[in-house]
């Protein structure tokens, strides 16, 4: 009986330990790294797929209110930060209890494409999904559609990071008074924190149920993604060193006097991206700059990335274009783009819309194994949060602040390889897209944690159902 009980006991001391350990071994790092630690992530095609109905009831309740309004938009900015905005524009509709119309897509600033919202999203499936809980229609009934040709409508910007309480007492009386409003900018119009949990909730269902893809764009990136599976698993690096992002930004290593004047020039062009005198060395080493391709290889093979594995670029063309690329294809020879895995009656239809082709990537960087972006722009973020409601996948975040340091003095010669790839990857042992509670700074909103990024209010019962 003693010897049972012994048993028994060492039995139940072992698998608390493992319990235990458990997440210590999920944050060493996926086994692509093939120098760091075997870890427990399942294959890419393992991944726990989250149902909508493990957050959210499909069908919700069908709301009865009476109608105070109709809200048009039109969202400013690339794919993705159309993306969250759309999300903000539905959640505003239900609290103000107005009927929304399809939104308008940009088509006028430098990531502008002559793509509509039904050429990028379903949007049949947009409207029917969320029936039960927004009125949405494609346009404007034909007697305010008439209304607004004659300029009897009141538009505006909303406040940014806004609270629904501003809504209530500033916005919803203009719908009363004008019946449609119009808001001509969308991004981050509403607040990442203090809002009720419901429409917390409700923007991740717009953002991971709503807004599907058309047949088309989800076919095309199926089709990558299986050429890149036939290797076995593989990196997407969202490798934002990009002309529009190096002008914005001021960021110019590594570029010649020409490639500066260039992106200086573009930056005056545009009226609306308002700082135009920058100092290049100083925002790098604030960790502002994306990283650049040389640095991106250094850093990759300082993580212990197997030479073998893919990489698959899901960015737009890079600046500088092959002459910034060599040091990376060497280190990574097996380095791919849309152009070198599709042919050219596949590209046809996303050849010059940004917004289509930025749509491929998206999907492509959420069925990778590990995500890895260079900087961490609407594209990363809203990826980034994406991947942990599927399941926590892996994504790197860099640390550029820390990385520039490293590398510049790795460069110098301070320190060797040795301890500069040690140093990488003692920095990135905890910033593999993990499960965190969202950072929150008050009366700072541009600083503190993005919703879309780690929309943690949504993603705890989408785990623990997952991992049953």
């Amino acid at each position: 009986m003693r010897w049972w009980i012994l048993r028994a006991i060492t039995t139940l001391l072992l698998c608390s330990c493992v319990v235990q350990l458990m997440p210590v071994g999920n944050s060493w790092g996926p086994r692509l790294l093939n120098s760091w630690p075997s870890c427990s992530y399942p294959p890419a095609d393992r991944y726990p797929q989250v149902e909508i109905s493990n957050l959210h009831s499909q069908v919700t309740p069908k709301r009865f209110y009476r109608n105070n309004g109709y809200l048009m938009v039109s969202c400013n900015g690339g794919l993705n930060q159309m993306r969250a905005a759309i999300c903000d524009m539905v959640a505003l509709a239900r609290c103000l209890n107005v009927t929304l119309i399809v939104p308008e897509l940009d088509k006028s600033s430098f990531w502008a494409g002559p793509s509509d919202f039904q050429d990028i999203f379903d949007v049949d499936h947009f409207i029917t999904s969320l029936r039960n809980e927004v009125r949405i229609l494609k346009e404007l009934p034909p007697r305010l559609k008439r209304r607004v040709e004659v300029g009897k409508f009141y538009e505006l910007p909303p406040i940014s990071w806004s609270n629904i309480s501003y809504y209530h007492e500033q916005i919803l009386p203009l719908f009363r008074k004008y019946k449609v409003v119009h808001f001509n900018r969308t991004d981050a119009r509403l607040a990442n924190n203090g809002l009720p949990l419901e429409i917390q909730k409700l923007r991740c269902r717009v953002n991971f149920i709503s807004l599907r893809f058309t047949p088309r764009i989800e076919e095309l990136s199926g089709k990558i993604v299986r050429i890149l599976r036939q290797n076995g698993r593989f990196l997407a690096l969202h490798l934002r060193y990009e002309m529009d992002m190096l002008a914005f930004s001021g960021c110019a290593q590594g570029c010649n006097d020409d490639e500066v004047k260039q992106l200086t020039r573009m930056r005056y062009e545009y009226p609306w991206w308002k700082e135009k005198v920058i100092d290049s060395d100083m925002k790098r080493k604030q960790g502002l700059c994306p990283l650049t391709p040389e640095e991106t290889a250094l850093v990759l093979r300082a993580l212990g990335l197997d030479h073998n594995v893919r990489i698959y670029i899901a960015a737009g063309a890079t600046y500088g274009g092959q002459r910034r690329l060599r040091s990376l294809e060497a280190a990574v020879p097996s380095l791919v783009q849309k152009q070198t895995l599709l042919n050219s009656s596949d590209m046809r239809f996303i050849q010059n819309h940004s917004s289509q082709m930025a749509a491929v990537d998206y999907l492509v960087s959420l069925e990778s194994d590990i995500f890895a972006p260079t900087y961490d722009g609407n594209m990363a973020k809203v990826v980034e949060g994406h991947r942990r409601y599927l399941g926590y996948r892996t994504t790197i975040l860099f640390d550029r602040k820390v990385l520039v340091g490293l590398i510049d003095q790795y460069n110098h010669g301070a320190v060797s390889w040795d301890e500069f790839s040690s140093f990488v990857r003692q920095a990135h042992w905890t910033r593999m897209g993990r499960s965190k509670k969202r950072v929150v700074i008050a009366d700072r909103p541009k600083e503190e944690d993005y919703f879309y990024s780690n929309p943690h209010e949504c993603l705890s019962a989408a785990y623990e159902s997952s991992i049953r």
